[in-house]
């Protein structure tokens, strides 16, 4: 059990908005279902809002896969919250979220410990801002004040995942990969780019990993379902230990 892999899915779902303007949080959850992920994390998730009919998007999406859901709020107006979510049926412990340094929309991060077999893993999931200098002091917090790795008495190995807004030329990049592996690199398969989902032409969602994890493989799960579902693609890996 301890050498299991783990099926990861990163995935803005647009507040389940479709290309198609409807409201379908059902589809996104077949979106997952079909891709057999044990741990997921999505961006733009609706909780409460009126726009989107007042449901709690996170909770309804990991009712519908039998799984749990762990939220962070990065924005709250009133009842009405909007942010990031990871959901697994795996059992989980510690859980950390807060806000990034953000110059525009507020930001935020949500880690979760999971405990895979008898071995655990931190999870963090986030959604970056809209500028450059702006997603750059996002990473810099992220990468230096404790998000990643656990503790210094328990360091743990460690997935990245989200909306970086942040193609593979940029500052954001370069800076998360001098610690951390892109799943997209290294396998057989060409990176392929997230967004826009019909069209897609920017790699912008990444999943990064520790050295102490191995990328079995990577992909950008393109289809009819994944084309109307959310405006970016969901990108999903099988992750190891080493």
């Amino acid at each position: 059990m301890a050498d299991r892999s783990i099926k990861l899915l990163t995935y803005n779902v647009h507040s389940c908005i479709g290309n198609d303007r409807k409201l379908d949080p059902g589809r996104i959850a077949s979106v997952i279902a079909e891709a057999g992920a044990d741990i997921v994390a999505l961006q733009e998730v609706d909780v409460l809002r009126r726009r989107t009919g007042g449901i709690d998007q996170a909770h309804l999406i990991a009712s519908l896969l039998n799984m749990q859901a762990h939220f962070h709020p990065a924005l709250s107006i009133a009842e009405e919250q909007y942010g990031d979510a990871i959901i697994t049926a795996l059992p989980t412990s510690a859980v950390k979220a807060g806000p990034l340094p953000s110059i525009g929309e507020q930001r935020g991060a949500l880690s979760v410990e999971v405990l895979v077999g008898d071995r655990k893993l931190l999870v963090v999931n986030t959604h970056l801002g809209l500028r450059g200098r702006e997603r750059i002091r996002q990473m810099t917090t992220l990468l230096n004040s404790g998000w990643l790795r656990g503790t210094i008495e328990e360091p743990l190995p460690t997935i990245l995942c989200g909306d970086f807004n942040a193609i593979p030329s940029s500052a954001t990049y370069r800076l998360a990969t001098r610690s951390l592996n892109d799943a997209q690199i290294g396998g057989k398969a060409a990176p392929r780019a997230t967004f826009p989902s019909r069209y897609p032409l920017m790699r912008l969602d990444h999943i990064f990993v520790t050295d102490d994890l191995v990328v079995n493989r990577a992909t950008v799960l393109q289809n009819r379902l994944t084309r109307v579902a959310s405006d970016h693609l969901p990108l999903f890996a099988e992750i190891s230990f080493s």
